[in-house]
Order: C-alpha cells, then sequence, then structure tokens
C-alpha cells in the first residue's frame, strides 16, 4: 500500500503490475485520513478533526458525521488489505490512531531522503536523494481536502519542506559545477514563488554562473520592482547579496564567469569590475527586460506515453550533447545553431496539440524568457487565424506598448524578432493551417524554440525554413489502455483489460477517441468498458458515440475534409465505400472512374493531410474511423457525428 498526501490525498493498493486506487470518498472523508497520515501512530482528537473539516461553525452532528466518515475509512482500507500491511485505524475514546508503518506515507519517505542528502559534502548522491524525493511530489500537496485554516497550514509547511529541497538540489548541482542544472532545478519553483528572496538569490547565481548574466539582473529587477508593488519593501540581505556579488564578477555580455577584454578594472576580489558605462548599459537593459509571456494553454489531463515523441521534440528544438543519426550535434550551450523548429504533424485527433502543450510544460526551464502559444486555427472549420492578429498578441505579452505596435505585418514581424532575437523562448504555433501562415510568427535568435503542429505535413517550411518533421503516430494497444485508465482510474480498466484492449482499437488509438469513450463512461459510472465495446462495434453507431458535445473524432475529420477540393473529397468517398484496408493508384482509379495520372495526385494529397497512410510505395491505407467517416456523403454530413460543430484546438 501506498498512502500520499504530496499532491491529490491517495491510496494506491495492489500489486505494482496492478495497482488501484482505493475510492477515498467526498472531501471532509479524504481531510479525516490527511490529518491521520500527517500525525501517523498518534492520536487525533475529535476536537481536533472537527476544527480542520469546518472552518465555520460545525453542525451539531459534526461527531456523528466524522464517525461515519472513519467507519467508511475502516472498511476501504481492509478491503485494500490493511491489515496485511500492519495499518490499523483504531478508536482511543474521543480520539483516533491511525497505525501505519511510516514507510508506507510519501511524506515520511520525502523526510528520510532529504536528511540523508548532503549537498556539500556528497554532492552527487544528495543530487540522486533529492531528485528521489522531489520525485514522490503530484501536485500541491493535501489536493482535495477541505480549505481550511489547519490544512491550509499544513499544506504550506510541506510546500516549504519541498522548495527547501529544490535549493538543497540546486547547491548539489553547483557542488558538482553543473550550474545550468541548477538553473534547470530553480527556475520553476522561482516563478511560482516570486517574492522568496532567497530562490530568487539562489537563481540568479546559477545563472551567472552558467554564463547568462543578463538574465540574472533581470530577475533582480524584476523581484525588487514585485517587493515594492506588492509589500512595500526593498530587497533583503540575501538577494542584494546575490546581486552585488554578480556586480563585483561580472563581465559586459553574456559569457561563462572571467575576465573579458572589455571589462574593467579588477576589484578587491581580483575579478573584473565592468565600467561605469557598460554597468549602465547593462542596468538599462535589465530594467526594461519585459515580462516573462506564459501563454501556453494548462497541461492535458491524463497525459501518457509519448516518450520518444518527446525525447525527439527537446533533441530538434534545444539540441542534445551527441549527433542524431545523419545529423550534427545541437550547437552551444545545448542550443541549435539556428533557432530550432519542429513541426508535429499527424491525422486529426491524434494528440499533437496535447503532446506540444504536455511539452512545453515540462521544458519550462530551458526556457526562461517564457513561452507564447497561437491556435493558428487552420483546421477549425472557421476563418484561419491571419498572422497580423498573432503578432499583436505576442508583442503585447512581450511588454510592447499597444500603440508602438506598427500596423503592417512586416513591420510587426520584425519587430517580433528583434525582441525574440536575444532571449530563450519557446513558441508554440498550434493547428497551422500552411507554411505561409507560419512563417511571420518565426521568432529570431539562436536560443528560441518553434513548435508547429498542423494535419499538413508543410512540406513548404521543411523545405524553407529548415523545419524537422515529427510524425505523431496513433497510440497503441498498452499505451492506449493506460490512457484509458489515468482518465478513468486505473482500478476500472483493471475489471476488464481485455475490453480496454478492444476499446483501443475500435478508436483506432486515436487520443481524442479514447478522451470521448472515457467521457462516454464517465457519464455512465455502471457501465462496464465492454458495453461500450458492444455498441461501439455497431459501424453506424461509432462516430456518434466517439463525440463529446463539441469535441469529436467526426467534427475533426469534418474539418480536415473541408480543406480538400471537391475531386479529392469524392475520392475520398470512394475509397471509404470501396475498399478495405489498401489500395494502390490503379484500383483507385478503378474505384472512382477518373484518370490514374490525376489520381496518383488526389491520393498524395490525401496523403498529406493525413486522411491516408502510404505505408510503402504506392500502397495507401485508410484508418477504420476515416472509413466510416468517408461512407457519408464525401463532406462529412450524414456520417453519424450526432452533429458536433467543431473541434477544440486540443484535438488537433
Amino acid at each position: 500500500m501506498d498512502f500520499s498526501v504530496l499532491g491529490p490525498v491517495t491510496v494506491i493498493a495492489g500489486p505494482p503490475a496492478a495497482p488501484i486506487e482505493l475510492p477515498l470518498g467526498p472531501a471532509k472523508r479524504r481531510s479525516v485520513l490527511a490529518m491521520l497520515l500527517l500525525r501517523p501512530n498518534a492520536t487525533v482528537s475529535v476536537e481536533q478533526l472537527i476544527t480542520s473539516l469546518w472552518e465555520d461553525e460545525p453542525p451539531a452532528h459534526a461527531r456523528t458525521v466524522i464517525q461515519g466518515h472513519v467507519s467508511r475509512l475502516r472498511a476501504v482500507l481492509a478491503e485494500g488489505g490493511a491489515e496485511d500491511h500492519g495499518v490499523e485505524l483504531a478508536t482511543h475514546s474521543s480520539a483516533y490512531l491511525l497505525r501505519i508503518p511510516e514507510s508506507l506515507i510519501d511524506t515520511q519517505r520525502f523526510d528520510q531522503l532529504t536528511a540523508q542528502a548532503s549537498p556539500e559534502s556528497a554532492p552527487g548522491e544528495a543530487v540522486r536523494l533529492l531528485r528521489q524525493a522531489l520525485g514522490l511530489w503530484r501536485g500541491p500537496a493535501l489536493t482535495g481536502t477541505v480549505a481550511s485554516p489547519p490544512f491550509a497550514a499544513a499544506a504550506h509547511a510541506l510546500e516549504e519542506r519541498r522548495l527547501s529541497a529544490v535549493e538543497a538540489l540546486a547547491r548539489a548541482h553547483k557542488a558538482l559545477g553543473e550550474h545550468e542544472e541548477a538553473v534547470r532545478a530553480l527556475h520553476p519553483a522561482a516563478v511560482a514563488n516570486p517574492l522568496r528572496e532567497g530562490l530568487i538569490a539562489a537563481l540568479m547565481l546559477a545563472l551567472y554562473r552558467s554564463g547568462r548574466q543578463s538574465d540574472a539582473f533581470a530577475w533582480f529587477h524584476r523581484t525588487r520592482q514585485l517587493l515594492d508593488d506588492d509589500l512595500g519593501v526593498d530587497p533583503g540581505q540575501r538577494l542584494s547579496a546575490a546581486y552585488q556579488e554578480i556586480l563585483r564578477a561580472a563581465p559586459e555580455a553574456d559569457g561563462p564567469q572571467g575576465g573579458t577584454e572589455s571589462a574593467g578594472a579588477p576589484g578587491p576580489s581580483g575579478q573584473p569590475v565592468p565600467s561605469a558605462a557598460s554597468h549602465q548599459q547593462s542596468m538599462a537593459a535589465a530594467s526594461a527586460a519585459a515580462p516573462v509571456p506564459e501563454l501556453l494553454p494548462r497541461p492535458p489531463a491524463g497525459f501518457h506515453g509519448r516518450g520518444a515523441e518527446l525525447a525527439e521534440l527537446t533533441r530538434l528544438t534545444q539540441g542534445s550533447a551527441e549527433p542524431a543519426q545523419g545529423g550534427a550535434a545541437g550547437g552551444s550551450g545545448g542550443y541549435p545553431q539556428e533557432g530550432g523548429i519542429a513541426l508535429l504533424t499527424g491525422p486529426a485527433g491524434v494528440g499533437k496539440t496535447g503532446l506540444a502543450v504536455h511539452w512545453g510544460h515540462a521544458q519550462a526551464a530551458a526556457f526562461p524568457d517564457g513561452r507564447l502559444f497561437a491556435d493558428l486555427r487552420g483546421f477549425s472549420g472557421g476563418e484561419a487565424t491571419v498572422p497580423a492578429e498573432v503578432l499583436r498578441e505576442f508583442l503585447l505579452a512581450l511588454g510592447t506598448p499597444a500603440e508602438q505596435i506598427p500596423t503592417s505585418t512586416e513591420a510587426a514581424s520584425a519587430l517580433y524578432r528583434s525582441l525574440a532575437a536575444r532571449r530563450r523562448l519557446l513558441v508554440v504555433l498550434d493547428n497551422a493551417g500552411s507554411s505561409a501562415q507560419v512563417r511571420p510568427l518565426l521568432p529570431g535568435g539562436p536560443h528560441c524554440a518553434t513548435l508547429v503542429t498542423s494535419r499538413s505535413r508543410l512540406d513548404g517550411l521543411i523545405a524553407t525554413d529548415a523545419a524537422r518533421p515529427v510524425r505523431l503516430h496513433a497510440l497503441g494497444t498498452e499505451d492506449g489502455a493506460a490512457l484509458l485508465g489515468a482518465l478513468l482510474g486505473p482500478a476500472r480498466v483493471a475489471e476488464d483489460p481485455e475490453a480496454a484492449r478492444e476499446l483501443v482499437a475500435l478508436c483506432d488509438g486515436l487520443p481524442l477517441a479514447l478522451r470521448a469513450a472515457s467521457a462516454q463512461l464517465m457519464a455512465r459510472p455502471r457501465w462496464r468498458l465492454a458495453r461500450l465495446a458492444t455498441a461501439l462495434r455497431d459501424e453506424r453507431r461509432r462516430l456518434a458515440l466517439l463525440s463529446a458535445e463539441d469535441t469529436g473524432v467526426a467534427a475533426a475529420l469534418r474539418n480536415s475534409v473541408a480543406r480538400l477540393s471537391a475531386d479529392d473529397a469524392q475520392l475520398l468517398r470512394a475509397l471509404g465505400t470501396g475498399f478495405a484496408r489498401e489500395v494502390n493508384t490503379a484500383e483507385a482509379a478503378a474505384l472512382s472512374g477518373a484518370d490514374p495520372e490525376l489520381i496518383q495526385d488526389s491520393l498524395e494529397r490525401l496523403a498529406e493531410m493525413h486522411l491516408l497512410d502510404e505505408e510503402a510505395t504506392n500502397r495507401y491505407v485508410m484508418s477504420d474511423l476515416v472509413k466510416l467517416f468517408a461512407q457519408g456523403d464525401g463532406s462529412g454530413r450524414g456520417e453519424g457525428s450526432g452533429g458536433a460543430p467543431g473541434e477544440p484546438s486540443q484535438g488537433a
């Protein structure tokens, strides 16, 4: 068994190969368990529980309510095999006691790991221990408990312990000379805690030691302004000391520690001090630093798998220590010689947007100057977003006053490239319809990374801008079943693994279809997975069942087909009704009654839109869901989709 409070309050039981999350019930019941887990093997009085569970005046029957929650918790723990693990929830007069081996509680394991870490004397071992400790966190502590002062105080205390561990991890990386790693550890915590001066000071020093002087100065001035605006105070001793230390040692421009020809005279420490003019320039640049834009949508819920694609995106956009097969290694500092452009393509509903957004959040530390996001609406069924609108939003996010934004697309694009030239930005251009739509939005400078998603291959962007393609395929059976488990809960999938695998097959492994299927099951908690699988076997109903309000496979495919010419749409309809799985040019020509040379071009366009897959030379494959959709009238009307009107960008 595993008891967790470092994130959502949960209890996991069962074998490691098939873990089951126990149903703990409503917030107050979870809160009772959480309070007992915060004080394991010690009595917690009913009065303490009442104070914690009711922020206002408790009801007259509060004791009875708590007794009911404790009784139900006992039953749930017993069903999960608590006795076999030495876990017992006992009553002691007007108090309760949770007897439990402390190794089963994540907070106790966290404390043990952090206590063993010695960042200064044994930094290598400390990095391992502290990463293991921080890996126990799955979100804000005590998520799912009631919003009362005792739980808020407990969550704050746990968060302080986490931040102390982050700072200790950074000190260990510093002792090893791994200053970029220290930045990666500190940056997300600093963004989330902008007034924690010790954390900002550590980040400033790590940035400077990794050769990013202007970034360090920018963090100081941002924090100084926040302290003044929010608290009306000046920077404290630690923040000021870090600033002075960098000031005494800093060269004129970003670069590794050490003197340069343009540096000023040596200071008392023997290290170069910048001249007054260069210092004023540095301060002006830092003071004028724009806000750090964070425009990414929230991470997709239940994201699972895609390890190879995530690693490939990192390699293509940020460089790597080792050359890729057939290519050169990344540029200095881990970045490509030119700003990397990754082009993520695949069929409708395969999860391109979700992958891009998940990767962007996971790589936040690599882009300390911000993350920009725009839905270009290239396949959303309405008007595509024009570049001028996106440029205006980007320039505003980067701190440009509205009255200073140029009116012409060319001038706005030039200003945008200039602002991005010396920054480390991530730019996500989602749901692109064409290469021409994307080009004005590509940032300048070698340290920016751009991630473009599209249902089209966008060959033009590869030819003119050296975009690196990453093709996203449907999920395999195991990953698809794991996604169902993440959305529905592992227990529900574990009840009928065969039905889960069948659902993945009926959904063609498309995350959008699996999410729509999960929505059907979550709306019907008494349904077993096999019941939905049986319903989906009926091809006449499948597309309708794989829809949830404005989201669904049929809506997504309709928006793709809307981009086709009348002849290509007619060919798609003919292929949907005329062959089982694969076809060649001659067979397609016979089905449609058209010239084989013209058919070859049409087949290529359908493959470019990922409505067909060319598995081998002149062998084209159509997925089952596309085939069902194509059996409508060619535009998607009549495919039995339930009339879902459109598709949000998350399903692209």
